[in-house]
């Protein structure tokens, strides 16, 4: 029985888009130009490359970037095809291998960033061709209607000739970062130049197991190297068992990383990743057939916070759970469907105690040998009149310090730490941390920890003068607040 609605009896009419407004829509989506490159590199890895070659020209405001590949490349029909807004359907099944979704990488993450591209492609065996979006020639038409033109056309066209095949994309009115930029100006030139060492480690991470495979991606001619976010080779690391699930195409994996005291500063620094910090890098990276879409994100399902930067877990999706993993046409964003979160959330938790037991082993080690040390907080709690308050802690070491040499201060002193603590916003700091999804700070966390480092110093020497041994020293300084977030420091102590 055909149940298909029939439509023959009812009126059309045809609805097309205006293309220059659609064009200004794609523009909107929302990619750096970081994530915009990588989108094109999807492209050149689903074609098969083996080396990608991304450039640029420093003209200021007529800066042109290019990314060459030496993939299969197109002839003239597959590459007007390629240029066509949505040219495959996201529901239509892919190749296992195809990194692309929507149909529309190429052209949004183009015009993310440029007013005009080309594209230059060969195929073996055929001629070299291109074609140009130019988006003030759309809005002059009206039409969705390519233009074949290039500006330096031989210089580039030239590269993809000394290919057997391969295909260009050349961005060469980028608006969204070199507008009103000036070819001789080095604060110009430096910004510039900053964005595109934010482009470098981006790509070093996004495409980092590719590298690890052969695939060389090269950025002014230099080879990148791949930032492994698992620190695979580090002596310590501790890999956790697989976990599968949905007929085992999606696999959790988790891994909790060295404790700093076996790292190097080399290591150290490394694991600090693109974005320059162990805390913004923990929790899940998930991958789309290896091609990393979420970079230490907690998914909703945990804060960050300190205790757990030693705590990484992958996700590798293949490329038939878009829709169920909500990717977006960027490929930045990856939300796990509900049928799957509990037992995401369950190895989360196992991978996330065991980092938090080796993040606090160094502190465990000296508590066990001198555990009846006095813990000294810098705040108690007190209760006065039914009521409760907070009190900062008289005998805390660094305050009977302060004291001791306020040379008859003490008084103003005392009378400060009472303002402070008559007025500590507490129900208001109580309504943040359980409405607000941004997780609660480390004392001193995003700052210099001279400060923290120096009094350290300047309290153990004082202990070992006073007849302390090393050991009780940094035990005495590990019972004391702030301190005992930073035991990493304390190990170094009486060494530096």
């Amino acid at each position: 029985m055909n149940n298909e609605f029939d439509y023959s009896n009812f009126e059309t009419a045809l609805a097309e888009p205006d293309a220059s407004s659609m064009i200004e829509t794609f523009r909107a989506i929302g990619y750096s130009i970081e994530t915009a490159i990588a989108d094109i590199i999807d492209n050149s890895i689903t074609a098969d490359a083996k080396n990608i070659w991304i450039d640029y020209i420093w003209e200021g405001p007529n800066t042109v970037l290019s990314i060459l590949d030496d993939g299969n490349g197109m002839n003239n029909e597959q590459l007007i095809h390629a240029m066509r807004p949505g040219c495959k359907n996201p529901l239509d099944i892919r190749d296992s291998d195809d990194l692309g979704r929507f149909g529309l990488g190429l052209k949004t993450a183009s015009f993310s960033q440029t007013r005009k591209f080309t594209v230059i492609s060969k195929r073996i065996d055929c001629k070299i061709c291109f074609w140009s979006w130019d988006l003030d020639f759309v809005n002059k038409l009206h039409s969705w209607s390519l233009i074949k033109y290039c500006p330096k056309e031989s210089n580039f066209t030239e590269k993809v000739e000394q290919l057997t095949s391969g295909t260009c994309v050349m961005w060469w009115d980028l608006d969204r970062i070199t507008k009103d930029t000036k070819e001789d100006s080095d604060d110009s030139k430096n910004k510039f130049l900053e964005t595109m060492e934010i482009v470098k480690s981006h790509l070093s991470m996004v495409f980092h197991r590719f590298i690890e495979n052969g695939i060389n991606i090269f950025f002014k001619g230099r080879k990148i190297e791949p930032w492994d976010p698992f620190m695979i080779e580090c002596d310590g690391l501790q890999p956790k068992p697989e976990v599968k699930f949905q007929d085992e195409q999606i696999i959790i994996k988790g891994f909790v990383l060295p404790h700093r005291s076996k790292l190097s500063s080399e290591k150290y620094n490394y694991g600090k990743g693109p974005k320059c910090s162990w805390t913004a890098h923990q929790g899940f990276y998930v991958y789309r057939k290896r091609r990393l879409l979420v970079a230490g994100d907690w998914l909703g399902m945990f804060k960050n916070e300190v205790h757990y930067d030693l705590c990484r877990i992958r996700i590798d999706l293949p490329n038939n759970v878009d829709e169920d993993w909500q990717i977006d046409i960027k490929k930045s964003i990856a939300r796990p469907p509900l049928k799957y979160k509990d037992q995401i959330i369950s190895v989360a938790k196992e991978v996330r105690t065991q980092a938090l037991e080796v993040y606090r082993h160094k502190g465990k080690i000296l508590k066990r040998k001198l555990s009846k040390d006095e813990y000294f907080p810098f705040w108690e709690e007190r209760a006065r009149h039914g009521k409760r308050f907070y009190k900062i802690n008289r005998n805390h070491p660094i305050l009977i310090e302060l004291f001791t040499r306020s040379n008859g201060l003490k008084g103003d002193i005392e009378k400060v730490l009472q303002f402070i603590e008559e007025t500590i916003p507490v129900p208001l700091i109580t309504l943040q941390e359980n409405e607000n999804i941004l997780p609660h700070g480390q004392p001193f966390e995003g700052k210099d920890h001279d400060a923290v480092r120096n009094a350290m110093k300047t309290m153990y020497q004082n202990l070992i003068m006073n007849g302390k041994t090393d050991e009780q020293a940094k035990l005495f300084i590990l019972n004391i607040e702030p301190f005992n977030f930073y035991p990493q420091y304390i190990e170094q102590l009486g060494i530096e």
